[in-house]
């Protein structure tokens, strides 16, 4: 929702189509990651292992979150950008929280299917 809050105060006060690629782009793919845990797509789909594709989309967009956001901020053109990048930067914090959370969780030497031994 902050992803695409974000999109929308930067579309509101027409900034430039950097900022609206990058959080655009941040809202989709978290829209996407949504759906597929929501589906239990990723279960499905073994090919992949999910995971750690959110874990590289999280450290991606908050890389690019950063430098944006922080171009937002100093440029302030007006106060929807203003708005945007601050909100930008909160997302960026979710981003990393993203990370640690799922670092923590996934463990690579245990199987991935079930938790218990067989």
């Amino acid at each position: 929702v902050l992803a695409l809050v974000t999109f929308l105060c930067f579309m509101a006060s027409s900034a430039h189509e950097a900022y609206l690629a990058v959080a655009g782009l941040e809202t989709g793919i978290t829209l996407l990651f949504f759906l597929l845990y929501l589906l239990r797509l990723d279960a499905k789909m073994r090919g992949l292992f999910w995971p750690l594709a959110d874990i590289f989309n999280s450290m991606i967009a908050a890389l690019f979150l950063l430098v944006a956001c922080l171009f937002a901020i100093i440029i302030k053109t007006n106060k929807g950008i203003l708005a945007g990048g601050v909100l930008g930067l909160i997302l960026l914090v979710l981003c990393i929280v993203n990370v640690v959370l799922l670092c923590k969780k996934i463990s690579l030497d245990r199987p991935r299917g079930s938790n218990t031994p067989a």
